[in-house]
């Protein structure tokens, strides 16, 4: 039986010798959860169509209809580092090639849509957040839901969510809530909502259209298309009406009365009550390290955000929360992690500080990432 590659690569023919490239992430039975091997793969055939003039626009998705992408290869890392110690290499090594791809996307010269249908977290996020152009379904379900793994929202995280208007960056990072279609529009996780069975519909119409000359017009002509598909029956959002409530509880400056707040039961919010005891089941030192990175992120560039956070990483997986909350959840799935401290009051500054040294001798991995 024939290996079926984990990232299928299509160049569908256009008029005028040009074409639309596209990409499918196949891992279907993992949910399209992003492998070294499906980077090694996407990241090549992104670099080149960038450069490719006949390529006019990228459509990124996933197999099937449940997810794009259910996040990245933390079971790997888990199990090399149980297996090998903290200097089992994968870890730098998928990180290093993931932030590379994030940020491609993010600088990519043509138009990207990415059809965020289904689950889409943690690494699916990073593919999503850097695309011209988002599109979520009505079963889209987005998240990042590091603080359940004693990880933090990487995959560029430390920008975007610190960008978002008042405290909501800090109060999804926190509590890795869930968000419907109409959350991710509200948030500016998304850019276009469209019915999970037009995708094809989509791919008909961006495939026979008279593509312009004009390579600065393939963005709006891109628009368009997805804007006449625009559909209004969307999960109505759940972010909004909140949005004072969230932002009031994540008022805060400092860890202990922050983490106070957003874990004070909400009994007469059930939705509100649910990020409440996420939080509170997390890793306090993801808490200690989502805050700062939020409070970081806002004054550094792009690039700067894609060093540190390999940084940080790396070196999540050589310090025992990340480990273990992948062991807790997805490995031996016992879902009783014993965290390293075990509270917020525990977290020490000295032992934060101790994530943000490089783990290397020499130059930055991502020191030519430009």
């Amino acid at each position: 039986m024939l290996d079926v590659p984990v990232v299928l690569l299509e160049e569908r023919a256009l008029n005028n010798g040009l074409v639309l490239a596209m990409a499918t992430l196949n891992n279907e039975r993992a949910l399209n959860s992003l492998s070294l091997d499906m980077i090694n793969l996407l990241l090549p055939a992104m670099q080149r169509w960038a450069s490719d003039e006949r390529v006019v626009a990228v459509f990124l998705q996933g197999a099937g209809e449940k997810a794009f992408c259910a996040g990245g290869d933390v079971r790997r890392i888990c199990t090399g580092v149980r297996e090998n110690g903290i200097d089992d290499p994968y870890a730098q090594q998928f990180f290093t090639e993931e932030y590379k791809l994030d940020f491609l996307i993010h600088s990519f010269p043509k138009p990207v849509i990415v059809w965020g249908q289904g689950i889409v977290m943690g690494g699916g996020i990073g593919l999503m957040c850097g695309a011209s152009h988002r599109v979520v379904t009505e079963t889209s379900r987005l998240a990042m839901p590091e603080i359940t793994i004693g990880l933090y929202p990487d995959v560029g995280g430390s920008h975007f969510l610190s960008r978002l208007p008042g405290r909501l960056g800090l109060f999804l990072g926190m509590t890795g809530v869930s968000l419907n279609a109409g959350d991710a529009l509200f948030a500016g996780f998304a850019d276009y909502a469209v019915a999970s069975d037009r995708r094809q519909a989509v791919l008909a119409s961006l495939t026979s259209l008279e593509w312009s000359a004009d390579t600065m017009e393939h963005k709006n002509q891109v628009s368009m298309v997805l804007q006449a598909e625009q559909c209004p029956d969307l999960p109505v959002s759940e972010l909004q009406p909140r949005i004072a409530q969230i932002n009031e509880r994540a008022a805060a400056d400092d860890l202990p009365t922050l983490h106070a707040a957003l874990t004070a039961p909400a009994a007469d919010d059930v939705w509100m009550d649910r990020t409440a005891r996420t939080l509170a089941k997390g890793s306090p030192t993801s808490a200690a390290l989502i805050l700062r990175q939020w409070q970081r992120g806002r004054d550094m560039s792009l690039v700067d955000v894609f060093r540190e956070e390999l940084t940080l990483s790396t070196q999540c997986a050589r310090h025992p929360d990340f480990i273990e909350g992948v062991r807790a959840l997805l490995v031996d799935k016992d879902n009783a992690p014993a965290w390293q401290p075990a509270t917020v009051a525990e977290v020490t500054e000295d032992w934060i500080a101790g994530h943000y040294v490089e783990p290397w001798q020499g130059e930055h991995p991502l020191s030519n990432l430009v």
